[in-house]
Protein backbone atom coordinates (compact mmCIF):
# COMPACT_ATOMS: atom_id res chain seq x y z
CA UNK A 1 0.00 0.00 0.00
CA UNK A 2 1.57 3.35 -0.57
CA UNK A 3 1.68 6.33 1.67
CA UNK A 4 -1.15 8.21 -0.60
CA UNK A 5 -3.74 5.48 0.23
CA UNK A 6 -2.68 5.13 4.01
CA UNK A 7 -4.39 5.75 6.97
CA UNK A 8 -3.40 8.26 9.17
CA UNK A 9 -2.26 5.70 11.64
CA UNK A 10 -0.57 3.16 9.10
CA UNK A 11 1.49 6.43 7.72
CA UNK A 12 2.75 7.33 11.29
CA UNK A 13 3.22 3.92 11.92
CA UNK A 14 5.56 3.52 8.72
CA UNK A 15 7.39 6.94 9.27
CA UNK A 16 8.40 6.32 12.66
CA UNK A 17 10.19 2.89 12.08
CA UNK A 18 11.91 5.15 9.08
CA UNK A 19 12.77 7.79 11.17
CA UNK A 20 13.74 6.20 14.21
CA UNK A 21 16.68 3.72 11.96
CA UNK A 22 17.62 7.44 10.19
CA UNK A 23 18.26 8.98 13.49
CA UNK A 24 19.90 6.12 14.90
CA UNK A 25 22.58 5.67 11.66
CA UNK A 26 23.22 9.48 11.92
CA UNK A 27 23.97 9.30 15.58
CA UNK A 28 26.00 6.67 14.48
CA UNK A 29 27.71 8.90 11.71
CA UNK A 30 28.32 12.05 14.47
CA UNK A 31 29.82 9.70 16.91
CA UNK A 32 32.69 8.20 14.36
CA UNK A 33 33.43 12.01 13.25
CA UNK A 34 33.96 13.39 16.39
CA UNK A 35 36.03 10.05 18.00
CA UNK A 36 38.03 10.47 14.43
CA UNK A 37 38.96 14.35 15.77
CA UNK A 38 38.12 14.86 11.97
CA UNK A 39 35.85 17.38 12.81
CA UNK A 40 35.93 21.40 10.97
CA UNK A 41 34.93 24.11 12.76
CA UNK A 42 33.02 27.47 11.14
CA UNK A 43 30.35 29.83 12.51
CA UNK A 44 26.67 31.07 11.42
CA UNK A 45 26.29 34.83 11.55
CA UNK A 46 29.79 34.72 13.03
CA UNK A 47 28.71 33.64 16.25
CA UNK A 48 26.49 30.45 15.83
CA UNK A 49 29.37 27.30 16.09
CA UNK A 50 28.99 24.31 12.80
CA UNK A 51 30.78 21.62 12.62
CA UNK A 52 31.58 19.57 9.64
CA UNK A 53 29.64 16.84 11.04
CA UNK A 54 26.58 19.02 11.39
CA UNK A 55 26.69 19.24 7.34
CA UNK A 56 27.59 15.53 6.92
CA UNK A 57 24.46 14.26 9.32
CA UNK A 58 21.93 16.82 7.31
CA UNK A 59 23.38 15.04 3.80
CA UNK A 60 22.31 11.66 4.74
CA UNK A 61 19.11 12.52 6.75
CA UNK A 62 17.70 14.33 3.69
CA UNK A 63 19.42 12.42 0.99
CA UNK A 64 17.08 9.53 2.79
CA UNK A 65 13.71 11.30 3.07
CA UNK A 66 14.07 12.53 -0.39
CA UNK A 67 14.16 8.61 -2.00
CA UNK A 68 11.51 7.13 0.37
CA UNK A 69 9.26 10.62 0.25
CA UNK A 70 10.39 12.43 -2.71
CA UNK A 71 6.60 14.22 -2.81
CA UNK A 72 7.06 15.50 1.13
CA UNK A 73 9.28 18.72 2.08
CA UNK A 74 12.03 19.20 4.44
CA UNK A 75 12.50 22.08 7.20
CA UNK A 76 16.04 21.60 8.53
CA UNK A 77 18.36 23.76 10.47
CA UNK A 78 21.53 23.88 8.21
CA UNK A 79 20.39 23.43 4.34
CA UNK A 80 17.11 24.35 4.28
CA UNK A 81 15.79 26.56 7.13
CA UNK A 82 13.09 28.57 5.23
CA UNK A 83 9.41 29.48 7.17
CA UNK A 84 8.38 31.78 4.22
CA UNK A 85 6.43 29.03 2.44
CA UNK A 86 3.06 28.53 4.42
CA UNK A 87 1.79 26.08 1.60
CA UNK A 88 4.94 23.93 2.49
CA UNK A 89 4.72 24.30 6.40
CA UNK A 90 0.87 22.55 6.36
CA UNK A 91 1.91 20.00 3.92
CA UNK A 92 3.27 17.02 4.39
CA UNK A 93 6.71 18.18 6.35
CA UNK A 94 9.71 17.00 8.08
CA UNK A 95 11.57 19.07 10.36
CA UNK A 96 15.40 18.34 10.66
CA UNK A 97 18.17 19.09 13.20
CA UNK A 98 20.92 16.82 12.48
CA UNK A 99 22.95 17.73 15.62
CA UNK A 100 21.14 19.43 18.55
CA UNK A 101 23.82 20.78 21.04
CA UNK A 102 26.41 21.72 18.64
CA UNK A 103 28.63 23.34 20.65
CA UNK A 104 28.27 20.69 23.28
CA UNK A 105 29.44 18.19 20.43
CA UNK A 106 32.36 20.43 19.55
CA UNK A 107 33.70 20.25 23.65
CA UNK A 108 33.31 16.42 23.32
CA UNK A 109 30.04 16.69 25.86
CA UNK A 110 27.39 14.15 25.98
CA UNK A 111 24.25 15.62 26.17
CA UNK A 112 23.91 15.77 22.06
CA UNK A 113 20.83 15.08 19.82
CA UNK A 114 19.16 13.96 16.22
CA UNK A 115 16.19 15.53 16.06
CA UNK A 116 13.76 14.38 13.07
CA UNK A 117 9.74 14.88 13.03
CA UNK A 118 7.11 15.04 10.43
CA UNK A 119 4.39 16.74 10.58
CA UNK A 120 1.05 16.97 8.28
CA UNK A 121 -1.56 20.00 8.06
CA UNK A 122 0.40 21.73 10.79
CA UNK A 123 0.42 18.73 13.24
CA UNK A 124 3.45 16.72 14.48
CA UNK A 125 2.57 13.18 13.48
CA UNK A 126 5.74 11.10 14.54
CA UNK A 127 8.95 12.64 16.63
CA UNK A 128 12.36 11.06 17.04
CA UNK A 129 14.60 12.56 19.33
CA UNK A 130 18.33 10.27 19.06
CA UNK A 131 21.06 11.23 21.97
CA UNK A 132 23.58 8.72 20.88
CA UNK A 133 26.76 9.49 23.57
CA UNK A 134 24.01 8.30 25.96
CA UNK A 135 22.68 5.85 23.65
CA UNK A 136 19.21 6.85 24.07
CA UNK A 137 16.17 7.20 21.52
CA UNK A 138 13.25 8.83 22.41
CA UNK A 139 9.88 8.45 20.08
CA UNK A 140 6.46 8.97 20.02
CA UNK A 141 3.49 9.04 17.17
CA UNK A 142 0.86 11.16 17.81
CA UNK A 143 -1.74 9.50 19.76
CA UNK A 144 -0.01 6.24 20.59
CA UNK A 145 1.71 7.38 23.47
CA UNK A 146 6.05 7.85 24.00
CA UNK A 147 8.89 5.63 24.42
CA UNK A 148 12.58 5.62 25.49
CA UNK A 149 14.22 2.72 23.76
CA UNK A 150 11.24 0.87 23.20
CA UNK A 151 9.24 1.22 26.99
CA UNK A 152 6.79 3.44 27.93
CA UNK A 153 7.93 7.22 29.32
CA UNK A 154 5.47 9.40 31.44
CA UNK A 155 6.39 13.05 32.96
CA UNK A 156 6.97 13.17 36.69
CA UNK A 157 4.04 13.84 39.14
CA UNK A 158 5.78 16.76 40.35
CA UNK A 159 2.65 19.30 41.07
CA UNK A 160 4.49 22.09 43.08
CA UNK A 161 6.68 24.72 41.78
CA UNK A 162 8.63 24.49 44.75
CA UNK A 163 9.97 20.93 44.43
CA UNK A 164 9.88 21.34 40.17
CA UNK A 165 13.80 21.36 38.68
CA UNK A 166 13.42 23.41 35.54
CA UNK A 167 15.82 23.56 32.28
CA UNK A 168 15.94 26.38 29.97
CA UNK A 169 18.86 28.04 27.84
CA UNK A 170 20.01 31.28 26.73
CA UNK A 171 20.14 32.86 22.76
CA UNK A 172 23.63 33.24 21.14
CA UNK A 173 23.12 36.89 21.41
CA UNK A 174 25.02 38.14 24.27
CA UNK A 175 22.58 41.14 24.50
CA UNK A 176 19.38 39.16 24.33
CA UNK A 177 20.44 36.57 27.58
CA UNK A 178 20.37 40.60 29.77
CA UNK A 179 16.49 40.39 29.26
CA UNK A 180 16.04 36.91 30.38
CA UNK A 181 17.63 37.39 33.90
CA UNK A 182 14.98 38.79 35.73
CA UNK A 183 12.51 35.59 34.37
CA UNK A 184 15.42 33.56 35.99
CA UNK A 185 15.77 35.07 38.91
CA UNK A 186 12.55 34.36 39.48
CA UNK A 187 12.63 30.75 38.33
CA UNK A 188 15.15 30.14 40.22
CA UNK A 189 13.75 31.97 43.71
CA UNK A 190 10.26 29.79 42.59
CA UNK A 191 11.40 26.23 42.21
CA UNK A 192 13.65 23.46 43.24
CA UNK A 193 17.01 24.53 40.65
CA UNK A 194 17.53 24.78 36.96
CA UNK A 195 19.71 22.96 34.90
CA UNK A 196 21.42 24.03 31.83
CA UNK A 197 22.60 21.36 29.34
CA UNK A 198 22.97 22.52 26.30
CA UNK A 199 20.60 20.56 23.71
CA UNK A 200 16.51 21.46 23.50
CA UNK A 201 15.05 18.87 22.12
CA UNK A 202 17.25 16.32 24.44
CA UNK A 203 16.04 18.83 27.25
CA UNK A 204 12.19 18.43 26.43
CA UNK A 205 12.82 14.36 26.12
CA UNK A 206 14.19 14.92 30.03
CA UNK A 207 10.26 16.54 30.76
CA UNK A 208 8.62 13.54 29.08
CA UNK A 209 10.46 10.78 31.27
CA UNK A 210 10.90 12.64 34.26
CA UNK A 211 14.49 13.91 34.84
CA UNK A 212 12.98 17.38 34.68
CA UNK A 213 9.90 18.85 35.45
CA UNK A 214 9.99 22.49 33.71
CA UNK A 215 11.44 23.57 30.68
CA UNK A 216 11.10 27.27 28.96
CA UNK A 217 13.17 28.77 26.11
CA UNK A 218 12.41 30.66 22.89
CA UNK A 219 14.25 28.24 20.29
CA UNK A 220 13.59 27.36 16.81
CA UNK A 221 11.09 24.91 15.49
CA UNK A 222 13.29 21.85 14.54
CA UNK A 223 15.21 22.39 17.91
CA UNK A 224 11.34 20.89 19.82
CA UNK A 225 9.37 19.84 17.02
CA UNK A 226 9.91 16.17 17.70
CA UNK A 227 10.78 16.27 21.06
CA UNK A 228 7.75 18.00 22.21
CA UNK A 229 5.25 15.88 20.69
CA UNK A 230 7.32 13.18 22.87
CA UNK A 231 6.11 15.43 25.74
CA UNK A 232 2.74 15.59 25.35
CA UNK A 233 2.85 12.08 24.50
CA UNK A 234 3.95 11.14 27.73
CA UNK A 235 1.35 13.44 29.62
CA UNK A 236 3.12 16.89 29.63
CA UNK A 237 1.33 20.35 28.99
CA UNK A 238 3.16 22.63 26.49
CA UNK A 239 2.52 26.34 25.17
CA UNK A 240 3.65 29.37 25.13
CA UNK A 241 4.07 32.80 27.26
CA UNK A 242 3.00 34.78 25.08
CA UNK A 243 -0.32 34.86 22.41
CA UNK A 244 0.43 33.33 19.15
CA UNK A 245 0.74 36.10 16.50
CA UNK A 246 -2.02 35.48 13.59
CA UNK A 247 -1.13 33.23 11.16
CA UNK A 248 1.73 30.91 12.97
CA UNK A 249 1.02 27.43 13.56
CA UNK A 250 0.71 26.55 17.20
CA UNK A 251 3.30 23.50 16.76
CA UNK A 252 5.70 25.02 14.73
CA UNK A 253 6.03 28.02 16.52
CA UNK A 254 9.15 28.35 19.25
CA UNK A 255 9.24 31.36 20.80
CA UNK A 256 8.66 31.35 25.07
CA UNK A 257 8.11 28.01 24.41
CA UNK A 258 6.76 26.11 27.88
CA UNK A 259 6.95 22.14 28.60
CA UNK A 260 6.02 21.55 31.97
CA UNK A 261 4.32 18.32 33.71
CA UNK A 262 0.59 19.04 34.06
CA UNK A 263 0.40 19.36 37.69
CA UNK A 264 2.49 22.76 37.32
CA UNK A 265 1.88 24.10 34.54
CA UNK A 266 -0.78 26.63 35.43
CA UNK A 267 1.55 27.83 38.20
CA UNK A 268 4.34 28.22 36.10
CA UNK A 269 3.10 30.13 33.22
CA UNK A 270 1.66 32.36 35.54
CA UNK A 271 5.26 32.53 37.03
CA UNK A 272 6.59 33.66 33.76
CA UNK A 273 4.19 35.74 32.79
CA UNK A 274 4.34 37.93 35.88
Amino acid sequence: MSAHTQTPSDEDAEILAFATALAQRTGELVARARSGQALDLSYKQGVELLTSADLQADELICAAIREQYPEHAILSEESSPDFSDGEKLRGPLWIIDPIDGTVNYAYNQHQVAISIAFARGGKIRVGVVHCPFQHETFSAARGRGAQLNGATIHTSDCAELSRALVGTGFPYNREGRVALLERLRKVLYACRDIRRIGAAAADICWVAMGRLDAYYETINTWDFAAAALIAREAGARVGHVGPLPDGEIEELWGRELVVTTAGIYDDFMELLRT
